[in-house]
């Protein structure tokens, strides 16, 4: 693979913009290259063949015999290209304040490089200008991104130093430990806290970093004083046994630890939970009304299930953090082998030797010097498996830095293995139907009104599954992050394989029991069907329930814990705190009303129903048309309400416009089920004018809003600035589907059939209409997404930290 393309695919997605732009400056290299060619061809034409047959070097200016030192002199200068100059920029921040006489403030003095080209007078020198002003400022660029996200990495160890300090007190609190350092002398270390201010404070002239790297080490410095003291003390006794042998020098060395051991412990103090409180309740139904009906403490009460759930927060908080810094020295790396191999092109094309030179300056900068991030990685691997892995560096390296999963060669078998079967079932299952003559079986109709929309339940999982599984490969060939905007865990993210090959298993077991119901045959004596095929629907149901909640770790558990926990946040809405993957869901789920009332006509047809007969009074019951409208209206209700808590809790106007769309879908779906029931013109009319409204609203949030698009103003006419597709017009052709299949409700009003299909079969492929514009609104949504966090260089989720500072406790002190 050659280094454009591993380059490319070694980017942090959001990032990419802060990364050296290689692909330019090659362009770049290629004008100077075509230069070169062009000017050594007019000079091959130009000169007679053979007038030069002795070597360029034998035209040189000759510098004397005897002037040794100036040819040295001469020589070294006629070989320098490029001279690197570090410019300070100094950015003031403040204006001077005469009046209270303080001094103007200044930021940190910033090196800016630029770099002059000795041989610009040459011919094509020109180009060659060009080409280190470009990479001056991809050098600047990418140096001052990496010292910016060195200041955060470095302010962010700071906190998880005193999440540190506060957790470690917590420990001491709640375990209340009891070290014993001798057979008489007992130390409880939660009735004698030392203050962490009797260790030595760095110097006032030590480098930040070396402060900030300092600080985390203070995390660990309560019990390593007396560990370190017991192991020096152990090796002088055992030299000293060794050598005198004696009974008197053993006492007197188990004494001589017993002292310094006590002297040299120095445990953590616990004044610091005096000044901090707790955040590690999880949020459920009952505390969102806990806190809405009564005033909730955070304050500790110093329990064993607060010290897991912290323990737990700060484990996933410097997980993440481990992250971070590996991305960070990643990026430092990848930037550094950037620009050694454009230099050392630059050098191949132009056969001059600038290379050395500014590379010097690459390693002298702040990119190639720094090792903060170094020298963090090995503090917070330190810390990790002392603190959260019990000492145990496999089982800490192994969470801290997760295997990449790799793709199985039995998961590809299995995936095109099922899918084989599925086309054979499909094509069986035509067979069987052209073969028997079912169309036209006496007891077709009665398959298709009762059998068909069992079935079709299936029919719409597996289609949306098989859009999703669509969505991720798009997503990872276009490199969209989807597992950090969906929060998932690393490598519990599922591959395109994996959710199409649980869709090719659930289709196989479908189409299976679809065969089994195709026999038309009746029993003449009982006028009924056989009793176990006409449970098998009923029984895939159960089965699918059970394995989405089966415990085991088999079936991708961990995707299957998070859908479930998802869905449940869906179903309380209000008293949850909306995140993406909530109302993502609930989002797919609006395109799953018909699925949903396949589950009520399951219930209907298998409990208020003679399904040996094939035969059910749903149509004519009340209940059922009420539960068919509620269930066709929940999911809406969940993203109304979503967008209610998100208005109120981030007090943003848009969610209270995204909620009114939402009650006008609902209205509309409501008008069309009543429309179903009475056919009365006055019905028709609200039913068509409550439609209209939710489809112009819901068409211009999802092209304007959702995808970012229809941008007058933008560099792309309609579109947005920043695009992933390379070819425009396929996001012209995404909005023309998605308006053209928002009209699919017209066929409940407009009551258009066709004859060679089945009412039913012609609401199914209604539906199927809408999960395909679903899974065609996924792939923008995410994408446009994906890029506000790219304009925002947003690469990580934030961890929620356990322990807040009480800032009023702190204002007093000060």
């Amino acid at each position: 693979m050659k280094f454009g393309k591993e380059f490319a695919s070694q980017m942090v997605p959001e990032w990419q913009e802060a990364y050296m732009d290689y692909k330019f400056l090659k362009e770049v290299l290629k004008e100077i290259l075509r230069f070169r060619q062009r000017t050594s061809t007019v000079e091959t034409a130009t000169t007679p063949r053979g007038s030069l047959s002795r070597k360029v070097s034998l035209y040189r200016a000759f510098s004397g015999l005897t002037n040794r030192y100036r040819s040295n002199t001469l020589k070294l200068d006629e070989d320098q290209v490029i001279l690197v100059n570090p410019v300070h920029q100094q950015h003031q921040q403040q204006q001077q304040q005469q009046q209270q006489g303080s001094e103007s403030e200044f930021e940190e003095l910033e090196l800016e490089y630029q770099t002059m080209f000795m041989m610009s007078t040459d011919d094509g020198g020109e180009y060659e200008v060009v080409f280190f002003k470009r990479l001056d400022d991809e050098f600047n660029k990418v140096v001052n991104f990496y010292r910016k996200k060195v200041k955060q990495v470095l302010e962010e160890a700071d906190e998880l130093t005193r999440q540190m300090n506060v957790l470690i007190a917590l420990r001491i609190k709640v375990e209340n430990p009891v070290f014993k350092f001798g057979e008489d002398d007992v130390m409880n270390i939660a009735s004698k806290g030392v203050s962490l201010s009797d260790h030595p404070q760095p110097l006032n002239d030590q480098k930040p970093e070396r402060q900030h790297m300092d600080a985390i080490q203070e995390v660990e410095r309560s019990c390593e004083g007396l560990m370190d003291e017991e192991e020096d003390d152990e090796e002088e006794g055992r030299i000293s046994n060794e050598s005198k042998g004696s009974s008197g020098s053993k006492e007197s060395n188990e004494k001589k630890e017993h002292k310094k051991g006590v002297k040299g412990f120095r445990p953590a103090s616990l004044d610091v939970l005096h000044n901090v409180k707790i955040n590690v309740a999880p949020e459920t139904p009952i505390s969102t009304l806990r806190g809405i009906l009564m005033t909730s403490t955070s304050d500790f009460s110093f329990s064993k299930e607060e010290l897991k759930k912290s323990e737990e927060l700060m484990k996933q908080a410097f997980i993440e953090f481990y992250q971070k810094l590996k991305l960070l020295k990643s990026y430092c790396f990848m930037n550094q082998l950037a620009f050694s191999k454009i230099m050392k092109k630059y050098d191949k094309i132009s056969t001059r030797s600038a290379a050395k030179a500014y590379l010097e300056m690459v390693d002298e900068s702040y990119l190639g010097s720094s090792d903060e991030v170094s020298k963090l990685m090995e503090r917070v691997e330190a810390t990790f498996i002392k603190h959260f892995a019990n000492g145990n560096r496999a089982k800490g390296m192994n969470t801290l830095r997760p295997k990449t999963k790799r793709e199985r060669h039995r998961t590809t078998f299995l995936l095109g293995f099922l899918s084989g079967c599925s086309v054979a079932l499909v094509v069986t299952i035509i067979v069987l139907v052209q073969i028997r003559n079912l169309r036209k079986s006496e007891y077709s109709g009665q398959y298709m009104d009762n059998i068909f929309p069992l079935y079709s339940l299936f029919g719409f999982i597996v289609l949306h599954m098989l859009m999703f599984s669509a969505n991720i490969y798009f997503w990872r060939k276009y490199r969209v992050n989807y597992p950090f905007i969906f929060g998932l865990k690393q490598g519990t993210d599922l591959g395109y394989r994996q959710v199409f090959l649980l869709s090719a298993g659930l289709s196989v077991l479908s189409l299976g029991a679809v065969i089994s119901n195709l026999d038309m045959k009746i029993d003449p004596k009982t006028r009924s069907f056989d009793l176990l095929s006409e449970l098998v629907p009923m029984g895939l149901v159960v089965a699918l329930l059970v394995m989405l909640v089966l415990p085991f770790n088999i079936l991708y558990r961990s995707t299957r814990y998070f859908l479930i926990v998802s869905g449940f946040h869906c179903l309380f809405a209000p008293l949850y705190k909306v995140s993406l993957p909530d109302f993502f869901l609930a989002d797919q789920l609006t395109s799953q009303v018909q699925a949903f009332r396949s589950l009520v006509f399951y219930v209907c047809y298998y409990f208020w129903g003679d399904f040996t007969k094939r035969q059910h009074k749903c149509l004519g019951n009340d209940v059922y048309k009420a539960f068919n409208l509620v269930v066709a209206i929940i999911p809406y209700w969940f993203r109304l309400l979503q967008c209610i808590r998100r208005l109120l809790e981030e007090k943003d106007g848009m969610q209270g416009l995204n909620g009114l769309k939402y009650f006008s879908t609902i209205i509309a779906v409501s008008m069309r089920i009543l429309f179903d029931s009475k056919k009365d013109p006055l019905i028709k009319f609200l039913v068509i004018s409550s439609s209209l409204i939710a489809t112009i609203a819901g068409t211009y949030w999802d092209l304007v809003i959702d995808w970012g698009l229809l941008r007058r103003d933008s560099k792309n006419p309609w579109l947005r600035d920043k695009l992933i597709l390379q070819q425009k017009s396929v996001y012209f052709v995404a909005m023309v589907v998605n308006v053209a299949l928002r009209l699919a409700w017209l066929q409940t009003v407009l009551q258009f059939q066709i004859a060679s299909l089945h009412p039913k079969a012609l609401i199914a492929i209604v539906a199927s209409l809408e999960i395909i514009r679903r899974g065609i609104w996924n792939f923008f949504r995410i994408e446009n997404e994906h890029l506000n966090n790219v304009g925002k260089y947003r690469a990580f989720k934030s961890v929620p930290l356990p322990f807040n500072y009480d800032d009023e406790n702190d204002e007093k002190e000060e």
